[in-house]
């Protein structure tokens, strides 16, 4: 009986082996399949992104990207990624990929555009994790021209503040969601802080 039981034990070892190494090889050639295609959604994302929150341009901002130091870095993301938007070899602004560890959920990841001079040209929402129904509203909220206390188009951070009207600040926050209006105006500021501390704006 006792032969026997070792038997046994040795085969479920043998066979959880096998099925772990199956497993780990299918998991290995389905990453090797799906990582391009992710990657180069991801790429489209972002180029269109850029597009959407710069003025008109005709060089390609993602292969002249530069790092800048953040402004008030946290949880270690101490860079940012700044790509320029040029019109006949002339800087006309600048697409700012922006974060803040406030939201309901954690992360935001924006995409804000500026004019040379600071003013707001859009932004363009990246990643975000917060409360269906409420934070959820982030990408139409601050961009709706037809509401100008709610929306940050166009404004200077230099002479608006950027800050929600519950803290005082110029911005209606979205309705039962401050916490996610506050997250989102904080990845606004870092992103002009971070470009007018590395002395970007004219």
């Amino acid at each position: 009986m006792a032969k026997k039981l070792e038997s046994t034990f040795v085969n479920m070892v043998v066979v959880l082996s096998v099925v772990a190494m199956i497993a780990g090889f299918a998991l290995g050639e389905v990453y090797t399949v799906t990582k391009a295609p992710i990657e180069q959604a991801a790429l489209k994302k972002k180029l269109e992104a850029i597009s959407k929150v710069t003025p008109t341009f005709d060089n390609d901002p993602n292969s002249e990207m530069f790092k800048m130091a953040a402004f008030e870095p946290k949880a270690g993301l101490d860079s940012i990624e700044v790509y320029p938007a040029k019109k006949d070899g002339k800087v006309v602004g600048y697409a700012v990929k922006s974060y803040t560890m406030n939201g309901f959920s954690g992360l935001i990841e924006l995409m804000v555009g500026f004019n040379v001079d600071g003013s707001i040209v859009n932004y363009s929402v990246l990643f975000y994790a917060e409360t269906p129904g409420l934070g959820t509203k982030i990408p139409d909220w601050f961009s709706n021209t037809n509401k100008p206390n709610q929306c940050i188009i166009g404004k200077n951070p230099s002479t608006s503040n950027m800050t929600v009207s519950k803290d005082g600040g110029d911005i209606d926050a979205i309705t039962a969601a401050t916490i996610s209006s506050r997250a989102f105006l904080d990845a606004v500021n870092r992103a002009y802080k971070t470009l007018e501390q590395g002395g970007k704006y004219e």
